[in-house]
């Protein structure tokens, strides 16, 4: 009689036969699993050995089930969560994902997110008019999420760090910084600011001499407005969706310094309002900030009065001045131009860092190309000059130090 073979310890796995070679099953995480096609039983055993080997270290033996992860929508709130803790622009991402992420992704599991999914998205936002920057940066984000739910187990792998070149090339960000606009004269801005009506014109002032965001300078209260330190406190902003007060972009409470010409007009504006309640009140009884949209309004009359070309006050322009680009990109381009740190400049517009602000403000420095650069490498080439020295650049240049 033929020796029956020992069987398995229950809960170990079993291996069975199958039309085309062998199979493997057993059970992880409350559920059944199976796994097919080894060419022998031997095969099949060591695979199964291994599986039962790494689940008693707690390791997955095989990718997760699919079927029993949640949606993303269900994973995004506790990652976002904890992204409030440890990522200065948070918030910034959590809206992000509110307005273009949640509606095209939330209903899927983390599986089920490939190239064609993503492609999808990029070509739905685009058509919709977002800058293929901003939808970029909407793919960052969630591809963040992504390598979250990869260290976690949840998923495989991340396709938005695969996605093909001709996909990337959709997203890829435009904008160039030396062709953005602003108000490049000095006494344009004089001009601009004496064109428009109170209290729009202490809002354009406040935001061309500080280089505050606008959201902030519709904020700003008199009581964060020291005349005599000369120094304004930027601890709140207005959002541009809801018109809350929130914190600033990243949370980054900053002082930004009265400069000369702005000095003057906020003394007058100060007595004639008597001091209370925000800086610039709403022009509506029942509002409780100003508008942006009576702020652009405003700066586009007074561009067209002023008599500037059609495409500066048109929206929509290539060359259009809006609020921002007259006011905080003025501002900032013009304390360049005259010389100033950057790195100061860096801790008035509340950058994350000074190589921000030299991406966006570097090439307008004035000695970006000082007489003493051309100098650079000590090498004469003409026939018969004296022996050359020694190749390399000399080290000329420098930031100047923050003041303290």
């Amino acid at each position: 009689m033929a020796r029956r073979k020992a069987r398995r310890n229950w809960g170990a796995g079993s291996v069975y036969e199958t039309a085309g070679g062998w199979g493997i099953r057993w059970r992880e995480g409350g559920r059944r699993r199976r796994k097919a096609g080894f060419l022998t039983r031997e095969d099949a055993e060591r695979v199964l050995d291994k599986v039962q080997g790494d689940l008693a270290l707690n390791g997955a033996g095989l990718a997760p089930d699919p079927r029993g992860v949640p949606t993303l929508s269900e994973l995004a709130p506790a990652w976002l969560a904890r992204r409030d803790k440890t990522h200065r622009a948070a918030g910034d991402d959590r809206r992000r994902w509110t307005l273009h992420l949640a509606r095209h992704f939330g209903h899927l599991r983390p599986s089920e997110v490939d190239h064609a999914t993503i492609r999808r998205f990029i070509e739905e936002r685009l058509g919709a008019g977002l800058a293929p920057g901003t939808v970029g940066v909407c793919l960052q984000v969630f591809s963040a999420l992504l390598t979250d739910l990869v260290e976690r187990e949840l998923v495989q792998a991340n396709p938005c760090r695969t996605l093909p070149k001709a996909a990337r090339a959709l997203v890829r960000n435009g904008h160039d910084p030396k062709t953005t606009p602003f108000v490049e004269k000095l006494e344009d801005v004089r001009r601009i600011f004496l064109a428009m009506d109170e209290p729009m014109s202490i809002a354009y002032a406040v935001g061309s001499m500080s280089g505050m965001r606008t959201g902030e300078v519709i904020g700003v209260g008199w009581d964060t407005v020291d005349l005599a330190a000369r120094r304004i406190k930027v601890c709140v902003s207005v959002d541009a969706l809801t018109g809350e007060e929130i914190a600033p972009k990243d949370k980054d409470v900053r002082s930004v310094p009265i400069q000369d010409g702005l000095l003057p007009v906020l003394q007058a504006w100060k007595l004639k309002t008597g001091g209370k309640g925000l800086v610039i009140p709403p022009v509506h009884r029942d509002a409780r900030h100003i508008g942006r949209d009576a702020l652009w309004t405003a700066l586009r009359r007074a561009l067209k009065k002023l008599g500037f070309p059609e495409a500066v006050w048109t929206p929509g322009t290539a060359r259009t001045l809006s609020w921002y680009r007259a006011t905080r990109h003025t501002f900032a381009s013009h304390w360049v131009l005259a010389g100033g740190s950057l790195a100061t400049l860096a801790r008035i517009l509340g950058h994350s860092s000074v190589q921000v602000t030299e991406r966006h403000y570097l090439h307008l420095r004035p000695d970006a190309y000082a007489e003493r650069d051309l100098s650079g490498i000590p090498l004469d080439l003409r026939p018969g000059s004296a022996k050359p020295g020694a190749l390399g650049p000399r080290m000329t240049h420098d930031i100047a130090e923050t003041p303290k």
